[in-house]
Parts: C-alpha cells; structure tokens; sequence
C-alpha cells in the first residue's frame, strides 16, 4: 500500500526559500559553468591578456605601462615656476629607475606640465626644463639615454585640477612607456621574447637553507 506523503505548503515553500538562500552563491543558475562564482572577476585574465597581445587587439606598451602605473608611482610634482627635484621626487624616481632597469629594451618618455600661471610659451619650456630633470635624474641612476625622452611638454594644457591659481598636482612630470628602444641590441635581434623570460627568471628567488632544517635535509629525508 502506497502512501502518499505531502508537506504542509508553508513548510515546502520556507524549506525551498532556506536553500535557495544557503546556496545561491554556489548554484547561481543552470546557464553558468560549474564553479563560476568562484571568479572573483580575475580567473583567466592573464591568459585573456597574452592572447589579446599576441593577436594584436591589446599593444604590450599599453599593458606594460598600465603595470608600470600600478606598481610604481609615475607622477613627481614641483614648486612652483621651478623644476628642482625635492627630496620626496627624488625617492619616487628612485623606484622609477629601479623598475625601469628591469627593461632595458623598452624605452620610457617623460612628459612636463605646469599649472595655469603664466604664458603658454613660458610654460611649455618649464615643463620641457622638468621633463629633462627627471631623465637627468634616471640617467644618473644607470638607466640609458638612450631609452628616454623628454622630448614633449603639454605645458599648461593637460591640468589635473582645473584651477587658474597655483595647484601642485598640476606641476609635475608624468613617465610613461614608449616602446620598444629601437637603438638597444636586443631589439634589433628581434628577441623581445627574452625580455619577458629574463623576467621570470630573475624574479625567481632562492628558498634559504636553515641549520637543522635545511632543503638538503629535507632531500635526504624524502629519499626512497
């Protein structure tokens, strides 16, 4: 004899509610792949990225130098009508060079800004005069010549705060990538690739062998 069970409708409807609410995180509907709610928005960007640059939709300037802004501040600022690098300049530029010399086939421009005080042409030539004080700055620091620019100077014409008083966030110099330094020989052999690899390897770094515990040990012991 077959019985038929039936739940009070209240119950099944509250039942069904809790479990839609208990997992709803993890089956977010039938449509998705398995396991979508575990991307927090970054799963297989990477991968994404090199494929965009290797068939040409992504240029690797843009993505190195969208790197360059987010690992390393690319902004210094000034006094006014000067462009004399203060000690907080100098340590920015410090960690410009040492990301820049990572890369020494890739070539860096500086470009100069001043706020709105002043004429336009006085104003260009004190941010050209800042742009070439920061390579001067890099170049003292063993980074090539040949691989910066300070060659352009938007003068007044790019403020980050629009205001026609003195504002120091306007005064400053900003370093961006360039390209490829068409003058070092490693671009010239075409080996780019090697850039990318040197990275890889030299960031590479080795664990340290401790007394008592050290990776020989710890060999020696795993050894069948």
């Amino acid at each position: 004899m077959r019985r038929d069970i039936r739940l009070p409708s209240v119950a099944l409807a509250l039942g069904l509610a809790a479990c839609s609410a208990e997992n709803s995180t993890t089956f977010a509907g039938f449509g998705q792949p398995a396991g979508a709610f575990l991307d927090e928005g970054g799963f297989g960007v990477p991968t994404m990225n090199n494929t965009r640059i290797q068939n040409g939709d992504v240029s690797f300037i843009t993505s190195l130098n969208t790197r360059f802004s987010n690992e390393i501040d690319p902004t210094v600022t000034f006094d006014f009508n000067s462009a004399v690098l203060d000690a907080a300049s100098q340590a920015v530029l410090q960690r410009q060079a040492d990301w820049i010399r990572q890369f020494p086939e890739i070539g860096f421009r500086v470009y100069g800004h001043t706020d709105l005080v002043g004429s336009d042409a006085y104003n260009r030539q004190l941010g050209l005069r800042r742009a070439q004080a920061v390579v001067a700055f890099l170049t003292s620091r063993g980074i090539d010549r040949s691989g910066l620019e300070a060659v352009a100077s938007f003068g007044e014409t790019q403020p980050v705060i629009v205001t026609s008083g003195r504002e120091r966030r306007n005064r400053r110099t900003v370093t961006e990538v360039s390209g490829l330094n068409q003058r070092h020989p490693q671009v010239l052999s075409g080996k780019y690739a090697e850039v990318i690899f040197r990275e890889y390897v030299e960031s590479a770094t080795e664990r340290p062998v401790t007394e008592g515990g050290g990776l020989a040990e710890i060999a020696t012991a795993a050894g069948g």
